[in-house]
Parts: C-alpha cells; structure tokens; sequence
C-alpha cells in the first residue's frame, strides 16, 4: 500500500472517529468486561450493517506480533446476564469449533473491551475467555475460506456461538449476507508474547492518535492535541515496507485509570479515544 493510501485510509479513520465521538455516551474504563460495562458501552439499540460494502479481495489477514497480553480487557472471572467467564491462563494450541456471528455498525468507533477502537472494516473478533489482544486463524466450515484476525473484544455471549467477527472478516469468510456460520478457530502461536497480566504496571502507557505520511499533519495534529492535555504529545517515525509514517502517540501514563481519564479528554475535546498501546 501506498503512502498516499495509507494516508487517505488514516484520515478517513480518524474523521470517523471524529464524528462517531462527538455522540458517544460516557463509558467507563476498559477492563471490567461486567454487565454495567456491556450495557453501557454503545449508544445505539440494535446494530446493522456498515454503509460502505466491502468484497472479499478488499479485506486482508491482521499480521501477527507479539503484542504483550496486559491487565487492560483481561479481568477475570467477570459476569455478564448472570454468567461467570473466566480468561485461559494459557491458550497455546487452542483450537475449536463452533458457530460465529458478526457485528457491525452499532459497535464502529466504540472501545473494544481492551480500549482499542472497533472498526467494522478491521480483521477483528471478540472471544469470551482467549486472553486479549491474540491472533487466530478463522476457518469457515461450509466453504474452508480462512482469515487471521486480532482478538480484541469480548463476546459472544450467547451460548450457541463461539466468536463474534467484525463484518470485514464475516465478508472474507463468505458469510456476511447470512449472519453466522460454522468456523474453527485456531490461536496463532507467536514467539516473544510477554504476558503481564499480573505484572505491576502492566497496563497501556501510550496512546496512538494517528500515523500519517505527511510530517506536516502530524505536527498539525500534535499541536492541536498538546493545547488541552497534560500529557506529552510526541511524533515518532516508523518505517513500514520502505514507507516512513509519522505517529501521534501521547503519554506516558501512570496507570489505565488516568489512561480512562485521557481518554474522556480527547473525547470531550472532539478527538477519537486513541489506540492504547504498551
């Protein structure tokens, strides 16, 4: 992918993003996973369909990293309608089959249970006891497509299903027009996975407000940001594939409740919650 794309697909994102935080209602930190954090989380009733309509070719695999598995989204047991769930002390080699649902619009632009950011348009899942963020592989049953998507949700807590997909991993699998399908779902075994789940501070320190290939955007968004937060704002460059994109990454926090408070800040200043990072 382009710069110039990648840049265009980050701007559309995060005037999302814009728009969906200005109606968002408040919501408590990420964690909890309970019933009050469930009901509370999302500001419409019933979900649908996205507007843009994506083809299998569009969407492509999340690429597995070894993402440190942190306290945030991994509070266990936790209880939803009366059911107690708790999180696998070890996922290696999980593999298993069972019915997946997907979901969509109702949910885009609101924090995942992990404080990410759900996008419809992501190769996503949520999972009731994998510990998050993980990777794994998707295989629909009925017509053996496979897609890789990164668990970072929690759900669904219906007792039929397995995994909830976000709706560019249901379009990958072939599935999207008829709501759920029989998949087998395997964990991606990465090497270097640092799990802190019960390790002091091991929560997420940073949070990512964009990545743009323009050094002059994200100076403009740092600039911006910088105005109303008391947290440092910084650009740090990456280099992916040989293109150079510029981060917007603000922090470090003391802990994932002044992250919670951050986040309320940049939503009531009109900017999107951030992507947390470690």
């Amino acid at each position: 992918m382009s710069v110039l794309r990648l840049s265009a697909t980050l701007a559309t994102g995060l005037l999302a993003g814009l728009l969906l935080s200005a109606c968002a209602s408040h919501k408590p930190a990420p964690g909890s996973a309970g019933d009050a954090y469930q009901a509370r989380r999302y500001s419409h009733a019933s979900d649908a369909a996205p507007l843009r309509v994506l083809t299998p070719e569009e969407v492509a695999d999340a690429v597995p990293r070894a993402d440190p598995i942190l306290a945030a989204g991994n509070h266990s047991p936790y209880t939803v309608s009366g059911k107690t769930y708790r999180i696998l002390d070890n996922h290696a080699g999980y593999r298993e089959r069972g019915i997946a649902s997907w979901y969509g619009a109702k949910f885009d632009g609101h924090e995942t249970s992990n404080g990410e950011i759900f996008d419809v348009y992501a190769p996503s899942a949520a999972h009731r006891t994998l510990p998050i963020p993980v990777y794994a592989r998707v295989t629909n049953l009925d017509n053996g497509r496979s897609v890789i998507v990164r668990v970072n949700d929690r759900g669904p807590f219906h007792s039929e299903r397995l995994i909830d997909l976000s709706y560019a991993a249901a379009v990958k699998l072939g599935f999207d027009q008829r709501g759920t399908a029989p998949v087998e779902v395997e964990v991606v075994s990465i090497a270097g996975v640092d799990d802190r789940r019960d390790a002091p501070g091991g929560h997420y320190r940073y949070l990512q407000l964009g990545a743009f290939g323009s050094a002059d955007s994200a100076q403009r968004l740092r600039s911006q940001v910088q105005a109303f937060v008391q947290v440092p704002v910084e650009i740090s460059e990456v280099d992916v594939n040989g293109d150079i994109l510029y981060r917007v990454r603000l922090g470090p926090v003391a802990d994932g409740e002044q992250l919670a408070l951050l986040q309320q800040q940049l939503r009531d200043g009109g900017y999107p919650a951030g992507q947390p990072l470690p």
